[in-house]
C-alpha cells in the first residue's frame, strides 16, 4: 500500500491530499529518509510525522487489505514510539 494511501486509511491524516502535500514537503521519513508519495509501506517500518515543532513517530505492525478501517481498529496497525 502507498503511503500517502496508507496515513489516510490508518487515520494519521484526515485526507490523502493532505498526507501528499506532506510527504512532498519532506515532512514524512519512512527510517530516517525522505521520500515520495508512491513509496510502499512494509511492516516494520518506522514512519516519522514532523510536526510545526514536534514529531512523532510511528512503527508499522500490519498493512491494511482495506480502503477504510474503523478508527478503534488504529492500534492495530500502527504503534507509537518514544
Amino acid at each position: 500500500m502507498r503511503i500517502d494511501l496508507f496515513l489516510s486509511v490508518v487515520n494519521l491524516v484526515k485526507r490523502r491530499a493532505i498526507a501528499q502535500d506532506m510527504i512532498t514537503h519532506n515532512a514524512v521519513l519512512i527510517n530516517g529518509a525522505p521520500i515520495k508519495p508512491s513509496r510502499v509501506v512494509k511492516v516494520g517500518d518506522v514512519i516519522e510525522l514532523r510536526f510545526f515543532e514536534r514529531a512523532k513517530r510511528y512503527e508499522t505492525l500490519a498493512v491494511p487489505t482495506a480502503r477504510n478501517i474503523p478508527k478503534a481498529a488504529q492500534n492495530d496497525y500502527i504503534k507509537e514510539i518514544a
